[in-house]
Order: C-alpha cells, then sequence, then structure tokens
C-alpha cells in the first residue's frame, strides 16, 4: 500500500507546482481534483475577479497571452478602424488601467490630440468613439492620461494645458505656460499626482494635478527646448537639450513639487555633453542609460548610471554611479529611438532595423522585419504568471498567493511601411531573448502613407494610421477569449 497523502500535505505539495502541472494533477483522482481547486494556490493579488474564480481567471490569462503571442487574425483578434479627427493625431495614450478583466467589464480606452484641435476618447473593445472636446483656439500637440484619476492632460500647440475628465469630456482647470511646450510628464509621486511640464524657453515647471497649481518653476537650459523622462518609480526626472553645451540634469522629483523658499531644486548635472537620447530602465527604480557622443565627438556610445539620494545636513545629496559604457558600433546607422528593459537590456532603432544590446555593449539580436522605417517602438513591461512562496510546511498561517500575474513582455513596432510588429520575450540563459511573432496590417497603401504611432496594453494593440490626405485614423487589434 503506498503512503496516502492527507488533503493538507497534497496542499503543500502542489504549492510547488506549476500551473500546468497543477491542471495535470486535478486529473489523477477526486481527492487530488478537489485540492487543485483551492484558491489559495491559484489567488494573484490586486486583480478584479467579478464572479471568477483564480483557476478560471488564470486560465482566461493563459489564452489571452496565448493569443497575443500567436496573433491569427480573425481567430485570436479582431481589427477595427477609429475615424473621426479631421486632422493628424500627433500623440495618443491609454486611460484604462493595464489589469486583465474576464467578467465583461474589461476595457480598453484610448485617448488622442489631433492637429483638428480636438481632444477625443475612444473604446476599442467596442471600435466607437466614446467623446470629443469642443474645438480648441490651437492645435493640439501632446497629452498625458492618469488612469488611477480618470483624467487626461492636454497641450496645445501655444502651451494651454488644460484638464478633461474621461468619463464625458469635462472641461477643467487650464494653465497657460509663457511659450510652447516642448515635453509633459505624467507624474504619480507619493507627494500627490502632478504634472510636469517643460517649455520651448528652457524652463521645468511642477504643476499640481487635477487643479494645476503652479508647485514651482526652474530654468534648466536657457532659450532651449528641454526633453523630459521621469523614472519608474517618479523618484528622479532625466531633463536634458541637445540645442544645448551643457551636460544633461537629473532632478530629485520631491524637490520639484515640494521646493524650498530658500533652495533651489535638487539637481546634479551628468558628466556627458552632445546627448541624443536617453532611457530609464523599467526594471530599476534609478538606473539611467544616456546615449551620447565621446569625449571626442565622433562616435556614440551609451553609458549607464545608478541614482541614490543620501541626507545630508543640507538636506539632500544625489549620488551617480557609472554601471557600464560602451561605444556603438561605426557601421551602425544613429539611432532615432531607444528603450530599456528589464535592467541590462537596451533596445535601439535604427532606420528599418531593431537591435538589442546589454548595457555592457554585447549584442543580442537584430531584426529587420520592416521595410521602411520604424517610426515608433512600444515595450509592454512585465512578465508571464510566476510562483509566489507559499509557508514551510507545518506553519499555522494559510497559504499565501500562489501565483502573481504581471503581464505578458513584449515589444511592438510601427513603421511607414504600414504594419505593426509584436515581438514576444522569453527568458533563456543569463538575459532575455525576443521573438519575432508576427505583422499587424494596416488599411490599404493607396489611402494610407503608414503607422506613426503605437501603443498597447494587457489586451490590445492599437496604431496610429496616417492618410495620405493629411488625416490620421485609429487601427485597433483587440484581443478576447471566450469565457466559459
Amino acid at each position: 500500500m503506498g503512503l496516502q497523502l492527507g488533503s493538507y500535505e497534497l496542499l503543500h505539495v502542489f504549492s510547488f507546482l506549476g500551473a500546468r502541472d497543477l491542471l495535470c494533477a486535478a486529473q489523477v483522482d477526486k481527492v487530488w481534483n478537489e485540492v487543485s481547486k483551492t484558491k489559495e494556490l491559484w489567488r494573484a493579488p490586486q486583480m478584479t475577479l467579478g464572479t471568477q474564480t483564480w483557476k478560471q481567471y488564470y486560465l482566461c490569462r493563459s489564452e489571452l497571452e496565448f493569443r497575443m503571442e500567436s496573433g491569427r487574425p480573425e481567430k485570436d483578434f479582431t481589427c477595427k478602424a477609429l475615424a473621426g479627427h479631421k486632422g493628424q493625431i500627433d500623440e495618443l495614450a491609454y486611460i484604462s488601467t493595464n489589469e486583465c478583466r474576464f467578467d465583461g467589464q474589461e476595457e480598453s480606452v484610448v485617448c488622442t490630440v489631433s492637429s483638428d484641435g480636438t481632444v477625443r476618447a475612444w473604446d476599442l473593445h467596442e471600435g466607437t468613439e466614446i467623446w470629443s472636446s469642443p474645438l480648441q483656439p490651437a492645435a493640439l500637440v501632446n497629452l498625458v492620461t492618469y488612469p488611477r484619476l480618470k483624467l487626461v492632460v492636454t497641450v496645445d500647440a501655444r502651451g494651454r494645458i488644460k484638464v478633461w475628465r474621461v468619463e464625458n469630456g469635462q472641461e477643467g482647470a487650464a494653465f497657460s505656460l509663457p511659450a510652447p511646450s516642448s515635453a509633459l510628464e505624467a507624474c504619480d509621486h507619493p507627494e500627490g499626482p502632478s504634472l510636469l511640464a517643460a517649455c520651448a524657453d528652457g524652463a521645468l515647471y511642477a504643476l499640481a494635478v487635477p487643479r494645476l497649481e503652479l508647485l514651482s518653476r526652474v530654468s534648466v537650459f536657457p532659450s532651449s527646448p528641454t526633453s523630459l523622462l521621469r523614472s519608474p518609480g517618479c523618484q528622479w526626472v532625466f531633463a536634458s537639450s541637445q540645442n544645448s553645451d551643457l551636460g544633461p540634469k537629473v532632478f530629485h522629483t520631491r524637490s520639484l513639487l515640494c521646493p524650498s523658499d530658500d533652495e533651489p531644486p535638487v539637481s546634479t548635472t551628468l558628466p556627458v555633453w552632445l546627448t541624443a537620447r536617453a532611457c530609464w530602465a523599467p526594471g530599476e527604480a534609478a538606473r539611467l542609460m544616456v546615449m551620447h557622443r565621446n569625449d571626442g565627438g565622433v562616435q556614440l556610445g551609451i553609458t549607464t548610471y545608478e541614482l541614490g539620494a543620501k541626507k545630508s545636513r543640507d538636506g539632500v545629496d544625489i549620488l551617480v554611479q557609472q554601471v557600464a559604457s560602451f561605444l556603438l558600433p561605426d557601421t551602425m546607422m544613429p539611432p532615432h529611438l531607444m528603450k530599456g528593459h528589464g535592467s541590462q537590456v537596451i533596445l535601439l532603432v535604427s532606420g528599418s532595423e531593431l537591435v538589442l544590446f546589454t548595457i555592457h555593449g554585447l549584442q543580442l539580436a537584430a531584426f529587420q522585419d520592416h521595410q521602411r522605417p520604424i517610426t515608433s517602438v512600444w515595450v509592454v513591461s512585465g512578465r508571464p504568471p510566476t510562483r509566489i512562496a507559499l509557508p514551510a510546511f507545518g506553519a499555522t498561517s494559510p497559504p499565501h498567493s500562489a501565483f502573481h500575474f504581471k503581464g505578458q513582455s513584449r515589444v511592438v513596432t510601427s513603421s511607414f511601411d504600414l504594419s505593426l510588429r509584436v515581438y514576444v520575450w522569453s527568458k533563456e540563459d543569463k538575459f532575455p531573448v525576443l521573438k519575432s511573432c508576427y505583422h499587424l496590417l494596416g488599411g490599404s497603401h493607396r489611402w494610407a502613407s503608414g503607422f506613426t504611432h503605437v501603443e498597447s496594453n494587457s489586451m490590445s494593440i492599437v496604431g496610429v494610421e496616417a492618410r495620405s490626405i493629411g488625416t490620421s485614423i485609429l487601427r485597433s487589434y483587440y484581443f478576447q477569449v471566450q469565457r466559459g
């Protein structure tokens, strides 16, 4: 007679199984099947289930990720064209959260701004326009969203910033910059939601959201348009200008949001010049990769820095440590797009080529999937479901969450060849491997000149398709699973 395990012992053993093995164990007999249904084995924190069980959620989520990796037309996704703007779409952003739901309440909502002077909200699931703003005095050129607050903030070509409620398009507070805006960054900081706006005159404004009250103003690069990049945790803000002889700066965000009457915001200047591009490593709280010219001003290189803050008698000191640095190959065209993945990988776009390097300069892959130049690249951070440790055998506390869903990691590129390309990350050896999966095609080349932007969330991909007559439409690809 073999040893018969009780329900608690089986639960402990099952806590070490992956999801697929757990599904196999459920087929052994009635007892194993019942134990495998224990909700603690499947629980994922901070997820909205509705009437589903955790097991049902996992099965739906696994099917969704399979469909997004396969990309079979009509089987895995529905494609819809969303028209309404009478001008070019200059920017778009998701306003819905990145949460996966399979209870009939799922949504994918994006907002767009256009040269036609309107901001609009779109339901990608239904393929419909939700609302359109009244015509504004000037073309709208940029926007940022606050999914938690259900707000979108726009700026027009004259520097007029305005808040809009996503539910109904109602106008909120407004703030006028003295010159056109060169960059916007939404910042969900512990001190409160805020907006960072860079001006064409080189000034940086910090505004409280939703009332757009001025928190601070600092001159960064006098008379030079400034670019902004906030860190993943909003602790840091990187500011640079290609028209200035000054090196790029990093600001401690809290000092911008809670300024001192006697001291300027806390910042430091990085020891590089002729900055071309930069990005933050999404897998780290304060890792910054900067593309710049070398000392001779001839070759392009990428230097990676780790930032830290140390309290001192005078306030806060910024600590900067160089982690890695390398020169790009002489044969490579200067990249025009740069993104980070995890903590070690840099994605560069040069013409129609997508190239991956480590922060130490090891080339991991190069893709030539597009026939014409790549116009944008979107990196969806996350990872497939992973285990969360359960209490040791014999512990008196009940099992905790077994699976944690962070979303599938993928990369989507858009191109003037009127296609989007989808790539999926997989972990192999020391570094992740990017796999090229499939194309998503746009409309007719007779009417369209290519895709100019692309974004993605956990359930959809949306691109801006430029039309030859000077307008743009949205083309959405919505992935949906069968709820049983």
